[in-house]
């Protein structure tokens, strides 16, 4: 049997982004079912800006939507396709990239992409309102999730898969960062009461939304604080959604595409997830709560794109985030 021939440059890429993409759908639909979950009666506008706030999207959203409003934002994320960090602009975007990949991804993984797709790009405002879009945020994920189990279970294992697993690893680890950043102001409670409540109901929907509240309660004390949660998210090698795990798995992609491929551009990328997870290795949540846990995770967001750049420099054509290729084309 022939070995496979060494992949094309543009298909790294696409296959790099085409997961990334869906990894980000599947992560701002979480984001978007626990901000409405914390809306707090009164402090609607506010508990929504947040997450236009952790995505960094003041800018393009005062742009675009002029009013700051739940239903602006909701909008925004959602079914403004020419908003680049929305869930329809994305998914047209790993839609773009698996067209490009005809030649290499399975007909099951096509098939359930069109099809998402072509549901996606049809929502409707009404679904965007209560119980509804509850409803819509639980059919993202599972469509996602769909998605990725025909690619486990079809799609080739060669140095394409790699690539596409680092995609997908990236934008994990980043998304939990997000996760645990967009609520955790509104979370730290200032009295003993709140703390209960707080411990009970909001941290535990947290870890739902990172779809890890069993897994938490595994290893997890019965008297589990905030600081637990930060843990668990940041640093347990065994959560597939935390921080430790992504950055573990990625050195191991890296690691195949030097030692068995010998692809030498992976050395940078390889120092630079040394370095991330010699910062999470030992880390105490408690003291990170106190000394600055926004910051710290801005700085995990900022190391990660970093990592992205070291990748992308290394093997792709013209490395750029898309939606800045997109700005410099018009």
């Amino acid at each position: 049997m022939n070995r496979p021939p060494p992949l094309l440059v543009r298909y790294a890429e696409n296959l790099f982004w085409l997961a990334r993409y869906l990894e980000r759908v599947e992560n701002l639909a979480r984001l978007i079912d626990v901000t409405q979950t914390f809306e707090s009666p009164g402090h609607e506008t506010e508990s929504w800006y947040a997450l236009v706030r952790i995505n960094a999207d003041e800018e393009s959203f005062a742009r675009r939507a002029g009013v700051i409003e739940p239903e602006a934002i909701k909008r925004f994320y959602l079914i403004e396709a020419d908003n680049p960090t929305s869930i329809t602009a994305s998914i047209e975007a790993a839609r773009t990239n698996a067209r490009v990949l005809r030649p290499l991804i399975s007909t099951e993984m096509w098939k359930q992409l069109n099809e998402f797709h072509y549901a996606l790009m049809r929502l409707k405002p009404e679904e965007l309102e209560g119980d509804a879009l509850s409803r819509l945020c639980a059919r993202i994920k599972e469509g996602v999730q769909a998605q990725a189990g025909i690619t486990e279970g079809t799609f080739f294992r060669d140095q394409g898969w790699h690539f596409h697993e680092l995609g997908r690893l990236i934008e994990r680890a980043d998304q939990t960062t997000r996760l645990l950043d967009i609520k955790f102001h509104l979370l730290v409670p200032r009295e003993r009461e709140e703390r209960r409540l707080a411990e009970l109901t909001q941290w535990g929907t947290v870890l739902r939304a990172a779809a890890g509240y069993h897994a938490f309660r595994r290893v997890a004390p019965v008297d589990f604080s905030p600081a637990d949660v930060v843990a668990f998210l940041l640093t347990d090698g065994s959560f597939p959604r935390s921080v430790r795990l992504c950055l573990a798995e990625i050195e191991r992609h890296l690691t195949e595409l030097r030692v068995r491929y010998g692809l030498g551009g992976t050395l940078a990328a390889l120092e630079r997830v040394e370095e991330m997870r010699g910062a999470i290795h030992g880390l105490r949540a408690e003291r990170l709560i106190v000394d600055g846990l926004h910051e710290f995770l801005d700085a995990v967001q900022r190391d990660l794109m970093l990592l992205a750049t070291e990748i992308g420099t290394a093997f792709f054509r013209e490395w750029r985030p898309p939606h800045q290729k997109q700005e410099a084309a018009q």
